[in-house]
């Protein structure tokens, strides 16, 4: 099976601006992603899309393969679509370019159902959630049935545990899989009304009836954001390296 694994990187980002260039340990964020999802044995080829120039050549200075994608293109999915209709693939996994500390575990997770279920159309991963992520809005959440069937995403900490059953409540790893036929009808579509009142792009998979399987990892990540998730990342590679 041909997994392709697509970085999108967009320079501009709304809460920390140029973070895809940022350094860190003397490299630019994108580097490590890329670096990372290397090393993932399930990855037949790892390949960048941005919207801009300055990324391209970043990346040709260090060796790393990049495509100039349309400045046009509201989400990652959309930058991953473009890439899918020149690259062939049987899955396109997206890989954040702000997520330094994926892991090879990571991107087997979610490839996994693909390889077990054929009919498989989207996957991403969860891990359970702390009281601290649990609160802020500014992490997303997600619930999910058997066999790992989203119901729904939020940045609320869902679910509701109305009776105090101490319910376990897991949050969202913004990292995908998919198929190529699940990519062409997310572009098609327009947003839909759930994924504008959240601000999660997944649920227009979701509101439409493409099933999204949920895989939970006990890796945790840290999503670069804000300045304080850049120094959380050096801080913890460089604990890697003492």
């Amino acid at each position: 099976m041909i997994v392709l694994g697509v970085i999108p990187a967009r320079l501009q980002s709304s809460r920390l601006p140029r973070k895809v260039l940022r350094e860190i340990a003397g490299r630019p964020m994108l580097c490590h992603v890329y670096e990372r999802a290397r090393k993932a044995g399930v990855l037949s080829d790892v390949i960048v899309a941005t919207d801009a120039d300055e990324v391209v050549a970043a990346c040709r200075g260090f060796g790393i393969p990049a495509v100039l994608t349309s400045r046009d293109h509201p989400s990652g999915t959309d930058r991953v679509w473009e890439v899918a209709q020149t690259r062939a693939a049987d899955v396109y996994v997206n890989i954040q370019g702000d997520e330094p500390l994926l892991t090879s575990g990571h991107v087997a997770r979610l490839v996994e159902p693909f390889l077990a279920r054929p009919e498989t159309e989207v996957s991403t991963l969860c891990i359970v959630a702390t009281a601290e992520e649990i609160a802020s809005p500014s992490v997303n959440k997600v619930v999910f049935g058997p066999g790992g069937r989203a119901l729904y995403f939020s940045k609320f900490g869902i679910p509701f545990d109305r009776d105090g059953r101490d319910v376990i409540r897991y949050k969202h790893v913004g990292l995908y899989a998919y198929r190529k036929a699940a990519l062409d009808r997310f572009h098609a579509l327009p947003p839909s009304i759930l994924e504008q009142s959240e601000g999660l792009e997944q649920l227009r998979f979701l509101e439409h009836g493409v099933s999204i399987t949920v895989m939970e990892t006990n890796e945790p990540t840290i999503g670069v954001d804000t300045e304080e998730d850049l120094k959380a990342v050096e801080a913890y590679l460089a604990g890697r390296r003492v």
